[in-house]
């Protein structure tokens, strides 16, 4: 069975045009997404009273709806006056119950007479309930951003195609359009660091857009890893070099060679120390952090006699 127009406006077919309007008014306020936000429910009863006025308060839809009910209506129906065979277009609600309700009200603030401005809050009042009439925003959208250290060390711009939800001129239907959003990526910048773009989310009618957040991660590196500013680099060691006396060599994030000596005993835990040639510090990119060399030593998979030999000779004495 159709939608029983006449019902859902609660009125009886012998309703005159100044009925449905002033059935339409009652219920159409009664069932507004303002004042029940939390109602989705309410939400499709107040779209159900837009189209069952759009219906009832036009002539010709509503001679056609009530011969042939919901179907004929929607399907199309003989046109008398059309050529033989000929059918009327069916008809289809736009479904948007804001459009019938800012029309049949004017303007874009169809609740002027409810509002009243309180130290500029905005508030109405339905039949003796209040409410703060401010917009909600979306939660902030959450993306990561992932850097290489290279990046990060001489700073960069990074451009992040969006794409998004944006109201037409119309002020009740979206399209989806795409959006750059250009990043100034700072030297030394640290992990977790958050760029925000405020309020560049999917537009509506009765929200604020959310902000889109992007968050700094670092990405892998075959040399380094990142701490605070400092740059970790593990150095492998054979054995005899870590005993005897080795000379890193290191290929930097800006493409210079340093040749680090030790000349201690590599023993595990050891740990070499060279300052200020880790990453830049964000607030001040003239001084940098230190870089960290780790070791890892590599201890012979075999030994023969001789060798075996020559060791005890020269460790145990």
């Amino acid at each position: 069975m159709g939608q029983d127009y006449y019902s859902i406006l609660k009125l009886t077919r012998s309703a005159s045009d100044a009925d449905i309007k002033k059935a339409y008014k009652k219920e159409a306020q009664r069932y507004h997404p303002l004042k029940n936000a939390d109602s989705q429910e309410a939400v499709e009863k107040f779209r159900l009273i837009a189209e069952a006025y759009d219906v009832l308060s036009d002539p010709r839809k509503k001679a056609v709806y009530d011969q042939f009910g919901e179907e004929g209506l929607k399907s199309g129906v003989p046109d008398n006056q059309g050529e033989g065979g000929a059918w009327t277009c069916g008809y289809s609600f736009h479904g948007d119950g804001h459009k019938v309700f800012r029309e049949f009200f004017g303007g874009d603030n169809p609740f002027q007479e409810y509002y009243d401005r309180l130290d500029g809050d905005l508030h109405w009042s339905f039949g003796g309930l209040h409410g703060r009439g401010a917009k909600k925003q979306d939660n902030p959208i959450e993306r990561d951003l992932a850097l290489s250290l290279e990046e990060v060390f001489h700073g960069c711009t990074k451009k992040m195609k969006i794409s998004r939800k944006v109201m037409n001129d119309d002020g009740h239907t979206s399209s989806i359009r795409d959006k750059i959003l250009t990043i100034t990526v700072k030297k030394g910048w640290l992990p977790n660091t958050r760029v925000t773009f405020p309020q560049e989310g999917d537009q509506g009618p009765n929200k604020i857009p959310a902000d889109i957040v992007f968050i700094l991660k670092d990405k892998s590196h075959p040399r380094f890893r990142r701490e605070g500013s400092n740059l970790i680099h593990k150095a492998n060691v054979p054995l005899g070099r870590a005993l005897t006396g080795h000379v890193v060599e290191i290929l930097t994030l800006d493409e210079r060679t340093l040749y680090i000596p030790i000349n201690d005993i590599i023993k595990p835990g050891y740990i070499k120390t060279v300052p200020r040639e880790g990453m830049p510090i964000s607030s001040n990119p003239e001084q940098k952090g230190d870089l960290i060399l780790e070791f890892d030593i590599e201890f012979p998979k075999t030994l023969n006699t001789e060798r075996k030999d020559l060791v005890k000779k020269a460790l145990l004495l």
